[in-house]
């Protein structure tokens, strides 16, 4: 039997066309699409850059061993059989069709002028919800020529598309003869430095032939989904100090010792070197060419004070903004300027503590709800930890505070995969004391681990999936009809109705405490709430208005901001 077809770089923009055509597809065991947008946003940098993103495996489908479905987003096979499968890859090309296409749930960007004014690749990239008002007004081509923005979709069709896209652009401008031929060039700068890298990019693929017999696929399946090496710099810099007689290793290995909630939380290591990276430069910077350049002095003069940082971030955290465990920590990049503000302003003792915590608290609410952290989070690191230091010294707050917006609206869009706004939802339950619907005791990090406590939905989906018109899929499971509920107490809820499920837990509470429990979940159960009668809309909108009093607690904003819809 003849393993291998052939081993040749594809051109990404020929891998795209296949999917989008359905010559190429998954085998209907693959599992489903679950990057978040920033894993593909940093996947297009690399691309950019011309760095190696890994290799695709896939078969030549000749014989229809298996059944086969397209790609999340492409368009429906409708019985077309797909010349290839792909085994190895779904999430990286997945992502990419999505973002070079224009469809999923986020839109991707560039911003033209960044680039002009000489920025890196990755602080000019960006994505949005698709359904956002901004996303829908960056549609406009006009907008786009206005401020200079490209959406990436335009790139599907490879540099060609760019060539058309910055022509149209220049026709929508009111330039004069000189600011054209300087924009003209300028777009051509870009074409050859940037979007031909992306147009040229390729990807080593190796193609099993037609032969290769359905055991040897499920084996090979099997095996790449148990290995893979992810590839750090703390091991680069782990190498280049040992002759220097620094022991990265032996300095980690210590400071998961001292400092069990850094591990509790999988805290990378590469985080405390960005952490000092930001905290021992006279100009901050935690990008990784800049952490690969840390010296000696640096790792001696900054680790504890580093690692000691990191940890009071954790306990704050935990303690007053309800992170309990690393599951429901909306961002872990947000750490990095956190502890590197607590590594060059250690926290005071007194009553000025409380104040820093205060502050502190508040950007961080207002990061993660103004989705700060979406987007080049290392230039954001940056920013933030000047403005933060200013601020604590007397100075103004920072823009991530002064320009704070939310629309409650987006509650209702908010689901699993909008991470930060999702779990910082849960981290707003938690903050408030929620309770165990099994004990009624408090949920703490223990008690998730042993009541096996997660979030589910209230208005079970099963059910709602019964009822008569049409509930979709995002709002059955966005937020706003979900809480933490442990694994016993949701398998006894199973498909059955609200009224029917509280009435139990009611019964068996007593009035009072079960009232206390549902108030420290959010849930309204005086008798006029819409649980007693199954009124699932009513519902959302008296949990939509619960959730935003708390967002507007933590962040101190005031108004509704219409960005949605």
């Amino acid at each position: 039997m003849a393993l291998f077809e052939d081993t040749n770089p594809r051109e990404l923009k020929e891998l795209l066309s296949q999917i989008h055509s359905g010559d190429a597809a998954l085998p209907d065991f693959q599992r489903d699409f679950v990057w978040e947008p920033g894993a593909t946003q940093e996947l297009i940098i690399s691309i950019a850059n011309n760095y190696p993103a890994g290799s695709l495996l896939r078969v030549r489908n000749t014989h229809n061993l298996f059944a086969h479905r397209e790609f999340q987003g492409a368009p429906a096979l409708n019985g077309y059989k797909s010349t290839f499968l792909i085994l190895d890859g779904q999430q990286r090309l997945t992502s990419l069709y999505q973002a070079f296409y224009g469809v999923g749930e986020h839109q991707f960007f560039l911003r033209l002028q960044s680039l002009m004014d000489g920025q890196d690749f990755d602080d000019s990239i960006f994505h949005l919800r698709a359904t956002t008002k901004r996303a829908k007004r960056l549609e406009q081509p006009e907008v786009q020529a206005a401020e200079l923005i490209l959406p990436l979709n335009v790139l599907k069709g490879g540099s060609g598309g760019f060539g058309r896209w910055s022509r149209d652009c220049v026709r929508f401008l009111d330039l004069d003869n000189d600011a054209r031929v300087a924009l003209e060039d300028n777009f051509a700068d870009i074409e050859e430095t940037w979007i031909q890298a992306i147009d040229d990019y390729r990807f080593p693929v190796v193609t099993l032939s037609d032969e290769t017999n359905a055991d040897a696929i499920c084996t090979i399946f099997e095996t790449l989904n148990r290995t893979g090496i992810k590839l750090s710099v703390f091991e680069l810099l782990t190498a280049r100090f040992w002759p220097k007689k620094v022991n990265l290793r032996q300095l980690w290995s210590d400071a998961l010792e001292k400092n069990p909630s850094i591990g509790d939380f999988w805290v990378d290591p590469y985080y405390v070197l960005q952490i000092i990276s930001l905290a021992s430069r006279a100009a901050p910077s935690c990008k990784r060419s800049d952490v690969l350049n840390l010296e000696k002095a640096d790792i001696e003069n900054f680790w504890d004070a580093a690692v000691t940082a990191l940890d009071k971030t954790l306990q704050i955290l935990k303690e007053d903004c309800g992170v309990v465990n690393y599951k429901w920590l909306p961002y872990y990049t947000i750490l990095i300027p956190f502890a590197a503000v607590l590594t060059k302003r250690p926290m005071p003792t007194g009553p000025e503590a409380a104040v820093v915590r205060d502050k502190l608290t508040r950007w961080y609410w207002c990061s993660v709800f103004g989705q700060a952290y979406e987007n080049a989070p290392n230039s954001q690191s940056v920013k933030d930890l000047n403005e933060i230091i200013n601020w604590l010294d007397g100075g103004d707050a920072p823009a991530t505070i002064n320009e704070f917006k939310f629309d409650p609206l987006s509650l209702r869009d908010t689901t699993p995969r909008q991470r930060a706004l999702y779990r910082g939802s849960i981290c707003l339950l938690l903050r408030n004391g929620s309770c165990d619907f099994h004990s009624g005791q408090p949920i703490s990090e223990n008690l998730i681990v042993e009541n096996y406590i997660d979030d589910h939905h209230i208005f079970p989906d099963s059910y709602l999936k019964k009822q008569e018109g049409q509930i979709t899929a995002r709002l059955r499971d966005c937020v706003l009809n979900r809480t933490l509920i442990d694994r016993t107490t949701n398998q006894r809820i199973s498909d059955r109705a609200p009224s029917d499920y509280m009435a139990v837990i009611r019964s068996t509470l007593g009035d009072e405490k079960f009232s206390t429990l549902l108030s420290s979940h959010f849930i309204p159960c005086d008798p006029s709430s819409p649980i007693w009668t199954d009124d699932f809309e009513a519902f959302l909108a008296q949990r939509q208005a619960a959730l935003w009093e708390q967002v507007k607690e933590v962040t101190g904003v005031s108004e509704a901001s219409d960005l949605m819809e």
